[in-house]
């Protein structure tokens, strides 16, 4: 008689379940998915409280090897991270009064900014309308030349009748529409005075992004204060020797990494920002001083705030400038500064083992902007820089920390880089997917290179 299964001893989640010589399989990529819908989840609910974390832990390996230095010439620890926070504090300060004056102005400059603007706007829309025209003309045509009939009822739109304080900067909701007494359709509106202005969300989102600093400011202190204790109780966490010197190992290649890498981008982002402050300059854009600035600060942001700068240089040269050309030349001279450095110097000065894929950094930085918004794309690239560390300690996730690599991965231990690139080259070669599929299959025939 066949043994009856004990479901609580032989099954063995999430591995395979053997029944009387039947094998089934537990779906583990059900249990991924669940997991990382969960993680996402998580990430976002609790932004408010993992974006600071984040930020402090990553600061703190940027700036432990300075607190190691000022500990070799007998700086106490805590010292040091009350120097290295306070300076932070000072840096925001004089970067935030700087801009103030800039800003101030603007600010009372913003209603003939405004009506500039409306009045810029205006003229474009006029130097449209013979292309609506036009497309109205072929919208007739191909509509069989049957016009709309006209509106029999000619009377003025109430709403249009409203006095303009009621209409603009407000918004108008129709409640209802009645009969009156003479016929004529009677239209009560109601104005909602409660508006919402970028000025008013700003100063609401303020202290959530105050105390954030703060969090992060003082997180920033504490890790720094505890000298060796983070790297104590990591390692600690290890069983041999042998994995203990390689976690040990791995925390300092991320503080390494994430100092060269940060340090190069700080030092080319500073160079960006005085080359488009004086070419604002140059071109009598106003502010010169606050491009610079905007300049240096958006271009911690990846792909997105070299492209936010170039859409505010062409909008604010449409309100400078009378013709239409030196906008769109103010707009090239700028994206030809960041592609000159997105193109040539960054790649030449930021160390070839901290290059990363492009596609992969693409979608880190659309994913982790979906995530945490802004800050999310701030800490995208840093965050993978320490994933790729982490991933080239581990033998496990080698093969992953190579497909993190940009355009000279490492050499792997367990398979032959050229082997594989031979056997791309010779695909890339071919014309079709047969023909594909013949050279490569002469690739591994061969070991190596085809014949």
């Amino acid at each position: 008689m066949a043994r009856k299964p004990n479901y609580m001893t032989e099954y063995s989640f999430p591995a395979a379940e053997r029944q009387e010589g039947v094998t089934r399989v537990v779906p583990g990529w059900a249990i991924i998915g669940i997991f990382l819908i969960l993680l996402f989840n998580f990430i976002t609910s609790a932004a408010a409280f993992l974006m600071p974390v984040t930020l402090g832990i990553l600061l703190f390996f940027v700036f432990v090897p300075f607190r190691r230095l000022l500990g070799r010439i007998g700086v106490p620890a805590g010292f040091a991270a009350a120097i290295v926070t306070i300076g932070l504090v000072a840096l925001v300060g004089v970067l935030g009064f700087t801009i103030s004056g800039p800003i101030s102005d603007i600010v009372e400059d913003s209603p003939r900014i405004t009506q500039r603007l409306e009045d810029r706007f205006s003229d474009l829309r006029e130097s449209m309308r013979p292309l609506e025209e036009a497309a109205a003309k072929i919208d007739e045509v191909t509509n069989g030349g049957d016009e709309a009939p006209a509106a029999a009822d000619d009377r003025p739109d109430p709403i249009a009748s409203l006095p303009s304080e009621a209409t603009t900067g407000a918004r108008t909701v129709v409640e209802a529409s009645a009969e009156a007494e003479d016929g004529a359709q009677e239209v009560r509106v109601r104005v909602d005075t409660e508006e919402s202005s970028t000025l008013e969300t700003l100063a609401s989102a303020g202290p959530s992004v105050a105390g954030q600093i703060v969090f992060t400011l003082f997180l920033l202190f504490f890790l720094l204060a505890s000298g060796d204790l983070l790297y104590l109780k990591v390692v600690q966490s290890f069983d041999t020797l042998r994995d203990k010197r390689a976690a040990y190992m791995a925390m300092r290649e991320i503080e390494s990494s994430l100092g060269s890498y940060l340090g190069a981008i700080t030092l080319i982002n500073a160079g960006l920002g005085i080359c488009i402050g004086l070419a604002m300059w140059f071109w009598e854009m106003p502010q010169p001083l606050l491009w610079g600035i905007a300049a240096f600060i958006l271009n911690f942001i990846p792909y997105l705030g070299a492209v936010s700068g170039v859409v505010a240089a062409f909008v604010v040269a449409i309100i400078s400038f009378d013709d239409i050309y030196t906008p769109i030349l103010v707009a090239a001279t700028y994206m030809g500064f960041t592609a000159m450095e997105g193109q040539l110097i960054t790649p030449y000065f930021v160390s070839r083992r901290l290059r990363l894929n492009t596609v992969v950094v693409f979608v880190t930085v659309a994913l982790w902007a979906w995530l945490w918004s802004v800050l999310g794309m701030v800490v995208a690239v840093p965050m993978l820089v320490v994933l790729k560390v982490i991933a080239d300690h581990i033998p496990r996730l080698e093969k992953f920390g190579n497909f993190l690599a940009g355009e000279a991965p490492p050499a792997l231990e367990d398979e032959d880089e050229e082997e594989a690139r031979d056997l791309v080259e010779a695909g890339d070669e071919s014309e079709s997917v047969p023909e594909a599929r013949a050279d490569t299959a002469e690739v591994v025939r061969t070991g190596g290179s085809p014949a």
